[in-house]
C-alpha cells in the first residue's frame, strides 16, 4: 500500500490539475517533481513533459521520466552520457542582468579599491560555514599579500567574524546586488550547484570550486569537474583539504594572469545567457 502522505499528495495534485488544467508539466529533477510527472504521464490524455535537469548527472526523477519527455533540457553536455533520451542543451536559468554589473559601482559599494585584485567567496545565500572556516584560517595572509577580498558569510556566521574586517577585506552577511559583487571579482571561490556555476559562467569568471560533499548524488562534485574539464575552474576537495593547500592554491592563481584569462574565457564560453528564454520556448512549443 502506498502511504498516506503519498495518497494525500496524489489528490492534492488531482485536484489543482483539474483546478488548472495545465498544458504541459515541467520537472526540474528533484524528487518532488516526481509524482506531478507521473500523474500527468498517467492521465488518458497524457499531458506533455518537459524536462529542465540543472545538473551534470541527471537526478532520479529525470532518469526515471526521460523516455516520456516531450523535451529534456541539460545544463550540461556530460548530462547526455547518463540518459538514453535526445537532449537540448539550454544550460540554466540565471536571474535578469546578472552580467551586467558595473564594477566602479561594485568597488564603490563593497568600499575596496579599484586597483587591487579581488577575491569574492560565497557560500550561497545562507553561506557555508566550511568555506567561512576556510578562509578565516588564510585571510590574513591573503589580504597581506596586496589583494583584497569581499567574503559574503551567510546571516548565521556574521557575527562570528565581522571582527575580520579590515580595509582590504570586506564582510559581509548577504549580497543583494550579485552582479556588481561579480563585476569586481578577480577571482570566485563558491560551491558547485548548479544555480551558482549558471551565474559564474554567464558573467565569464574563473573560479576555485569546493563542492559541498553530502549532495545529494555527490552532483556537486560533478558539476565542478564539468568546469574543470573546460579550463574554467579548479576543483579542491573538503576532506582532503588543509588551509595552506587552500592558501597556495588561491595565491598561486590569481597571480598567474594568463591563467586567469584563459579560464575567464572557458567559463565565457560555458554561460549560457539565454536560459531562460531557450527553456520557455520549448514549454510553449510543447504546450501548442
Amino acid at each position: 500500500m502506498l502511504p498516506v502522505r503519498i495518497i494525500r499528495s496524489m489528490l492534492k495534485i488531482r485536484s489543482l490539475m483539474n483546478e488548472f488544467l495545465p498544458q504541459v508539466v515541467v520537472g526540474t529533477g528533484g524528487y518532488a517533481s516526481a509524482l506531478p510527472l507521473y500523474m500527468a504521464s498517467k492521465k488518458n490524455n497524457p499531458l506533455p513533459i518537459i524536462l529542465q535537469e540543472q545538473n551534470s548527472y541527471p537526478g532520479m526523477t529525470t532518469r526515471w521520466f526521460a523516455d516520456k519527455a516531450k523535451t529534456i533540457c541539460v545544463a550540461f553536455n556530460d548530462a547526455n552520457t547518463h540518459l538514453e533520451s535526445d537532449t537540448v542543451l539550454t544550460g540554466n536559468p540565471v536571474r535578469q542582468g546578472i552580467a551586467d554589473g558595473n564594477p566602479q559601482r561594485g568597488f564603490k559599494e563593497f568600499k575596496l579599491a579599484e586597483d587591487h585584485k579581488t577575491i569574492f567567496l560565497f557560500g550561497g545565500s545562507q553561506g557555508s560555514a566550511y568555506l567561512n572556516k576556510m578562509m578565516s584560517q588564510v585571510v590574513a595572509n591573503i589580504a597581506g599579500a596586496g589583494l583584497q577580498i569581499l567574503w559574503q558569510t551567510g546571516d548565521l556566521e556574521y557575527i562570528k567574524y565581522r571582527s575580520m574586517e579590515s580595509d582590504d577585506i570586506r564582510i559581509v552577511p548577504f549580497i543583494h546586488n550579485m552582479a556588481d559583487a561579480y563585476a569586481i571579482a578577480d577571482l570566485i571561490i563558491c560551491r558547485s550547484g548548479a544555480l551558482t556555476l549558471a551565474e559564474v559562467t554567464v558573467c565569464g569568471k574563473p573560479a576555485i570550486l569546493i563542492p559541498f560533499p553530502f549532495a545529494a548524488g555527490d552532483h556537486q562534485t560533478k558539476n565542478a569537474q564539468a568546469l574543470v574539464n573546460a579550463g574554467a575552474a579548479r576543483i579542491l576537495f573538503e576532506k582532503s583539504l588543509g588551509s595552506q593547500d587552500f592558501f597556495h592554491t588561491v595565491m598561486n592563481l590569481i597571480h598567474n594572469q594568463k591563467e586567469l584569462n584563459k579560464m575567464s574565457l572557458a567559463s565565457k564560453k560555458l554561460g549560457r545567457p539565454d536560459a531562460t528564454s531557450e527553456i520557455v520556448d520549448h514549454i510553449f512549443e510543447a504546450a501548442a
